[in-house]
């Protein structure tokens, strides 16, 4: 079963041990959860104090995880990894551990010249800094709310004294109807700015999950894209390990694209990769998921299959496109044969998360070096060779 360690540089192979922040990203084991403090539930301004320390802490962990000095360009890079506003930096920084390789500052300095703009982080992260907004507004409001009914309350237990001990006069009622009335109207303000703020944090609920669904999606054919399929393939890990499951993972690679684009253009290799991905992706169902992971190569996580089970589907959707023959419309000419070659291994069976996709992928390059328009399984022989052997 594999574990999705990471490593520092004095680390080896035969000791791993999980940084600690990367436990914040849900792709580690966390500890055991401390039980909750007794008492009262946290206020939303001691929630808020609560979360911006254990973010602190996170940051701390990150920077001694990787014996990295405390600078404004590193404080920087941990925040960033923590929030998941550099998801790519964040894996490659993963990636980089599991090797054993140390993460320094002029390696630091190279990834993040060669991280491409991401706007939908940014986007996201603007989002997150306006629902926090409006999260203390909540808070404040509330605070208020506390200490009026307060100082409300003693007033009133002094009056309800005096009524106990005395007949009431028209002094004591009047007290307690201006009491009274000042109560209901801050009740009102209360009741207002807190209405206020529920709808503001809805509105913004609705921009921040369209900004996260934008993010996850490959804008051509409408499948999750690489940034999805590394969230997905994480999550499916876990359910699989903790369920007890089988767990396959596939790459599959159209063949001869670049010929396809050189002959017919590029708008036409594009209405070819939304046909493979619409094939593909009728075999999606809850345990199967299928993504777009880049160019014309999609990636396939199938949870609950056996190796063999999960190689009869992806061979049937391949079977099904190879069987076609299309027409570019444009101009009439056929496309010719359209084919993809399938790369398919075990992902409970390799060590880390890496070694796992690269078994998928060497299986995906030794069916293209047996001929293409196959799914060979990891570790055994492509179909041609089996026969020569």
């Amino acid at each position: 079963m594999p574990s999705l360690t990471g490593m520092t540089a004095k680390q080896t192979s035969d000791s791993p041990r999980v940084p600690r922040w990367r436990t914040w990203l849900g792709v580690a084991p966390k500890s055991t959860p401390q039980p909750a403090p007794e008492g009262a539930p946290l206020s939303p301004r001691d929630a808020a104090l609560h979360a911006r320390r254990r973010l602190i802490a996170q940051v701390a962990d990150f920077l001694i995880d990787h014996e990295l000095e405390v600078l404004p360009f590193t404080l920087s890079i941990a925040y960033d990894c923590i929030t998941g506003g550099s998801p790519r930096l964040a894996q490659l920084i993963h990636e980089r551990t599991e090797k054993g390789l140390p993460i320094t500052l002029r390696w630091l300095e190279d990834a993040q010249a060669v991280q491409p703009r991401d706007a939908t982080a940014e986007a996201m992260a603007t989002l997150v800094g306006e629902l926090e907004g409006n999260l203390s507004d909540i808070g404040r409001t509330m605070d208020g709310a506390r200490d009026a009914t307060g100082t409300y309350s003693v007033a009133l237990e002094g009056h309800v004294a005096d009524l106990q001990s005395q007949s009431p006069d028209a002094d004591l009622v009047g007290r307690l109807t201006a009491l009274t009335r000042r109560m209901l109207d801050h009740t009102r303000t209360v009741a207002s700015e807190l209405t206020a703020s529920a709808v503001r944090i809805g509105t913004l609920q609705v921009r921040l999950d369209e900004a996260r669904r934008l993010a996850n999606q490959d804008h051509l054919t409408g499948l999750p894209n690489r940034r999805a399929f590394d969230e997905l393939f994480d999550r499916e890990m876990r359910e699989a390990t903790l369920g007890g499951e089988t767990l396959c993972v596939a790459f599959c690679d159209i063949d001869n694209f670049k010929r396809i684009n050189d002959t017919h253009g590029h708008p036409a290799g594009d209405r070819i990769i939304r046909y493979v991905a619409e094939t593909l992706g009728r075999i999606a169902d809850a345990r199967c998921h299928v993504t777009r992971h880049g160019g014309e190569e999609f990636a396939v996580l199938l949870r609950g299959a056996s190796l063999n089970e999960a190689w009869a589907r992806l061979d049937a959707a391949r079977e099904e496109i190879a069987q076609k023959r299309l027409i570019n419309r444009a101009n009439d000419t056929p496309f010719g044969r359209i084919t993809f070659s399938g790369g398919i291994a075990d992902a409970l069976a390799a060590r880390t998360r890496s070694a796992a996709l690269k078994a998928a992928d060497d299986a995906l390059y030794a069916a293209k070096q047996a001929g293409r328009n196959r799914v060979v399984i990891a570790g055994q022989a492509p179909e041609p060779l089996r026969k020569v052997a």
